[in-house]
Order: C-alpha cells, then sequence, then structure tokens
C-alpha cells in the first residue's frame, strides 16, 4: 500500500510540475539531496551525464542524460526510489489506446508524452504508464496510458 501510495504522489508530482507552469515561482529547497539516494542514483544511472538534483518539498529529483535522452529519477524524502521518466514519443503509446484517445478527445492535439517507469515492486500497480497531454482551444488535459492500452482521463490542466 506504501508504494502505491509513493507511486500515485510521483504521478501527481509529474502532473503538475512537467505540465504546469509555475509564473516563476520556485517550491525547491536549499537542502542538500540525501547522501544514500546520490549513492543509489550513481549505482542505477552510472552512465548519466549533466546531472542537476532538486530537492521539493515531496521529493528528491534528478534531471539528467543518458545517451542523449533527457530523463528525471526520483526518490522519496526518505530515499525510497519511486521511478523514471522521460518523453518518448506518441508512437510508443500503443494503436488502441490512440484510437480511444482519438475517439474520446475529438478536436484535441497529442502535445507532450512521457513514460513512467517504476519499481515492479508491488503487482497491483502498473510499473510503465504514459501520460498524455491533450490540447485544443478552450482546454487541456492529461491522460494516463497503461500497458493494456487502457485511457483514463488523469487531470485537467486547463
Amino acid at each position: 500500500m506504501k508504494k502505491i501510495f509513493l507511486t500515485v504522489a510521483t504521478i501527481g508530482l509529474l502532473g503538475t510540475s512537467v505540465f504546469a507552469f509555475d509564473g516563476g515561482k520556485k517550491t525547491e529547497r536549499t537542502v542538500p539531496v540525501s547522501y544514500a539516494v546520490e549513492n543509489q542514483f550513481d549505482s542505477e544511472f552510472s552512465d548519466a551525464k549533466d546531472v542537476a538534483w532538486t530537492v521539493t518539498s515531496n521529493c528528491q529529483k534528478a534531471t539528467f542524460t543518458v545517451d542523449g535522452v533527457v530523463m528525471t529519477a526520483f526518490y522519496s524524502l526518505q530515499n525510497d526510489f519511486l521511478g523514471v521518466t522521460k518523453d518518448v514519443n506518441y508512437s510508443e503509446v500503443a494503436d488502441k489506446a490512440k484510437a480511444e484517445i482519438a475517439d474520446k478527445y475529438k478536436g484535441y492535439a497529442v502535445g507532450e508524452v512521457i513514460k513512467l517507469e517504476t519499481p515492479d515492486t508491488d503487482t497491483n500497480f502498473d510499473s510503465t504508464v504514459y501520460f498524455v497531454d491533450l490540447k485544443n482551444d478552450a482546454s487541456e488535459v492529461l491522460v494516463r496510458v497503461t500497458p493494456s492500452a487502457s485511457v483514463y482521463f488523469f487531470k485537467q490542466v486547463k
């Protein structure tokens, strides 16, 4: 249950920090990243380049590059690895899900697509999901796509 809560918290962070404009306000704290997290990160992502750490009131995160791909790793304030995100092409989303999105969200254009991979220690939660940003003139929504190609409304962005 704790893992589900942490994963949902990460997804919430993803939805608010990746797709929302903060108006120039920073919510970052000036506390250092924990030593345990830095060691865990160095072990897991030994080929990471250009690592930039941020500590917020909810998590510790590292933004970095691996083989030219920008990724973000999230860790709890208790030093647990929560997951890693990266921007991907819409073509990575299953065709069945794309058809459902086209049907349910007529008139919306696909914006950013983010892949979230979480540790698969809890079998009650999908370890890989996609978040697709959809926009039209009046609104912007974020949908979650599961590995089984199910599409769920996640958040109203605008």
